[in-house]
């Protein structure tokens, strides 16, 4: 089976993480990595035996590569995945693919006419505890699923905050994409969506809540802040609530490797720890990429519709908290 051959555009910390992941996988090779910094661009393409590049549209444009992957900044994935797209190249791009409905729905028909494939980094999905409980819901072991709780706390949007991304939007769209589409994967279409926000000394939202509903009176809840003291971990967590049982799920970030828990908790037994493996979920998500791209696996889990139902959901949650 022949290579399949990638750009990487973007070389801070995502492209990093992309690089070594495909350094790992011998069915692959990094033809170059972009970024407008000569010497971030030179840093990651040595971790994946790669050339430099600071021109993308060059690096796009060449016969030779196969596939393209998007590290950069939000408000740029249009700019490089529709010329991509034009070229004959599957993405792959992080989350979020876009910031507005019709420059995502301009991206999913310019991949639907040109029959490549356009993949998102919904990384829940590739998470195992994650992967699990949607398993649990499907079939039905614990009984119905009743309510899902999720949350995304960081403090990116204080200007003297350890994870300080001056790049990023509001929470809806820059974190709460990730946990909308889990709880879409879960549970479906919502019957409503309803959404508060706490905001800046600005007027820009800070802090959110949203609370979805479904048929008889399950509901979700998704929480995301930048708005967490400066020198508060960044925290990632889920709990599902079955007829049967109560899954929870923790990680924290505060240097070094994160630290995770998933327990259950079911009848009168107090909560346990619950037996999954644990593989890198980045890893995970773009050896599935490849896979499809050799027809090797079924690309409708981190297709890009994927991506747009949850984009409509945050900007629900958007019309909401600007509307109450």
């Amino acid at each position: 089976m022949a290579e399949v051959r990638i750009a990487l555009l973007g070389a801070g910390s995502m492209g990093t993480v992309h690089a070594a992941a495909y350094a790992a996988m011998p069915e692959v090779s990094v033809v170059g990595v972009f970024s407008r910094d000569p010497a971030r661009a030179a840093a990651v393409a040595a971790i994946c035996k790669a050339q430099p590049f600071t021109d993308a549209a060059r690096l796009i444009q060449r016969a030779d590569i196969d596939a393209i992957d998007v590290c950069l900044p939000s408000e740029t994935h249009c700019d490089v995945v529709m010329p991509a797209l034009d070229a004959g190249k599957h993405v792959f791009c992080e989350s979020p693919l876009a910031l507005e409905l019709d420059q995502a729905l301009r991206l999913r028909d310019a991949a639907r006419r040109a029959g490549r494939l356009l993949q998102v980094g919904l990384l829940m999905r590739s998470v195992s505890a994650y992967g699990y409980v949607e398993a649990a819901a499907r079939s039905g072991e614990h009984g119905r699923l009743l309510s899902v709780t999720t949350w995304r706390l960081g403090s990116y949007l204080h200007a003297d905050a350890s994870d300080r991304k001056a790049h990023y939007g509001d929470p809806s769209t820059e974190l709460m994409t990730f946990d909308f589409d889990f709880v879409h994967w879960l549970m479906g279409q919502p019957q409503s969506l309803s959404a508060s926000a706490a905001r800046l000394p600005d007027g820009r939202p800070g802090e959110i809540s949203a609370v979805l509903t479904y048929p008889q009176g399950r509901h979700a809840t998704v929480i995301a802040s930048g708005l967490m003291p400066p020198a508060s971990p960044f925290t990632v967590g889920f709990r599902a609530l079955f007829e049967r049982a109560a899954f929870e799920h923790l990680t924290t970030f505060s240097g070094g490797p994160p630290k995770t828990s998933f327990t259950v908790a079911a009848g009168s037994m107090p909560a346990q720890p619950v037996p999954v493996i644990n593989r890198n979920p980045y890893e995970v998500e773009l050896q599935r990429f490849v896979a499809c791209i050799e027809g090797r696996a079924d690309p409708a889990l981190l297709d890009v519709d994927r991506a747009i139902e949850a984009l409509r959901l945050s900007l629900a949650t958007i019309q909401s908290f600007t509307s109450a």
